[in-house]
């Protein structure tokens, strides 16, 4: 299995439970018109309306593989080149990217200690992105510790 591959399917493996499935469009809670496994942005680059019909879970599986493939693997691959030697932390930091947007991590402490392969100083960064609308939230508590286990 390619690096690649293997950073994929970490991620997906992450962004499935978190995110969860929903077939019809719903509002994210950031306020996006959302389906599947929190799809904003069909693979066609059309975004998803609430108008959008009921997809498949396998429509909804091929629109996550490809939207964490194509723009946030590529885009943490790009801000830290050097997670293609580690691709079950690539696959982390694609999952974090997926939560909160490559301009995030690429802004972060959290990318700096990653790029110097500081990991314990990289799960306690990552620890630190636990809140939402100024409160710690469980679901992200357990998003992060799920991806501390990815870091090596």
């Amino acid at each position: 299995m390619s690096a690649v591959s293997e950073a994929v399917e970490v991620a997906a493996s992450l962004c499935r439970p978190f995110e969860g499935l929903r077939l019809k469009p719903y509002i994210c809670p950031a306020g996006y018109p959302t389906i599947g496994f929190g799809t904003v942005w069909k693979p066609d680059g059309t975004k998803v309306t609430m108008e959008h019909p009921e997809i498949s879970k396998e429509t909804a599986e091929e629109w996550l593989l490809s939207e964490l493939k194509t723009n946030y693997l590529a885009g943490v691959l790009k801000a830290s080149p050097g997670l293609i030697s580690h691709p079950r932390a690539l696959g982390a930091m694609t999952d974090f990217a997926y939560n909160l947007g490559v301009a995030r991590y690429r802004g972060s402490t959290l990318r700096k200690r990653v790029d110097e392969q500081d990991w314990e100083a990289a799960k306690e960064q990552l620890m630190l992105w636990t809140r939402g609308g100024g409160k710690v939230l469980p679901g992200l508590v357990k998003r992060r510790q799920a991806e501390c286990r990815f870091l090596d």
